[in-house]
């Protein structure tokens, strides 16, 4: 099996970020709730589980991504999609730049290293 492209690698990458990136705020929120510091434990227990699971699920997409299987194309595009319009509710609306900043720029670094020619090519060749 060759090996996956260069862009494709990066965009594997970049999902492996971000799906640390949930891992620790999942931890975050279970902090909270065993400090006693969250202003709702059920909302906290409930954002952390959310949290660990889509980032479970992002890891699993970018291994996906990092086999060049195509299965893993749609779902990460969705999900960078979806992130676009949070990042920039976070970032301009909210005036949260140093939370919707991060988001806004993996999203798009994402869409194009997953959609460039080369990742294109490795996803959709028949194996």
């Amino acid at each position: 099996m060759p090996a996956a492209p260069v862009t494709l690698r990066l965009a594997a990458g970049i999902v492996g970020l971000e799906a640390s990136g949930l891992v620790a705020l999942s931890g975050v929120d279970l902090y909270k709730v065993a400090t006693g510091s969250p202003r709702s434990a059920v909302f906290a227990v409930v954002a952390a589980a959310i949290a660990l699971g889509t980032g479970a699920v992002l890891a699993l997409l970018g291994r996906g991504l990092l086999r060049s299987r195509g299965w893993a194309f749609t779902p990460i595009l969705v999900l960078q999609v979806l992130a676009l319009p949070v990042g920039y509710s976070l970032a301009v609306q909210a005036g949260r730049w140093l939370y919707g900043g991060p988001i806004l720029l993996l999203a798009l670094a994402e869409l194009c290293a997953l959609l460039a020619p080369p990742s294109r090519r490795a996803l959709i060749t028949p194996r």
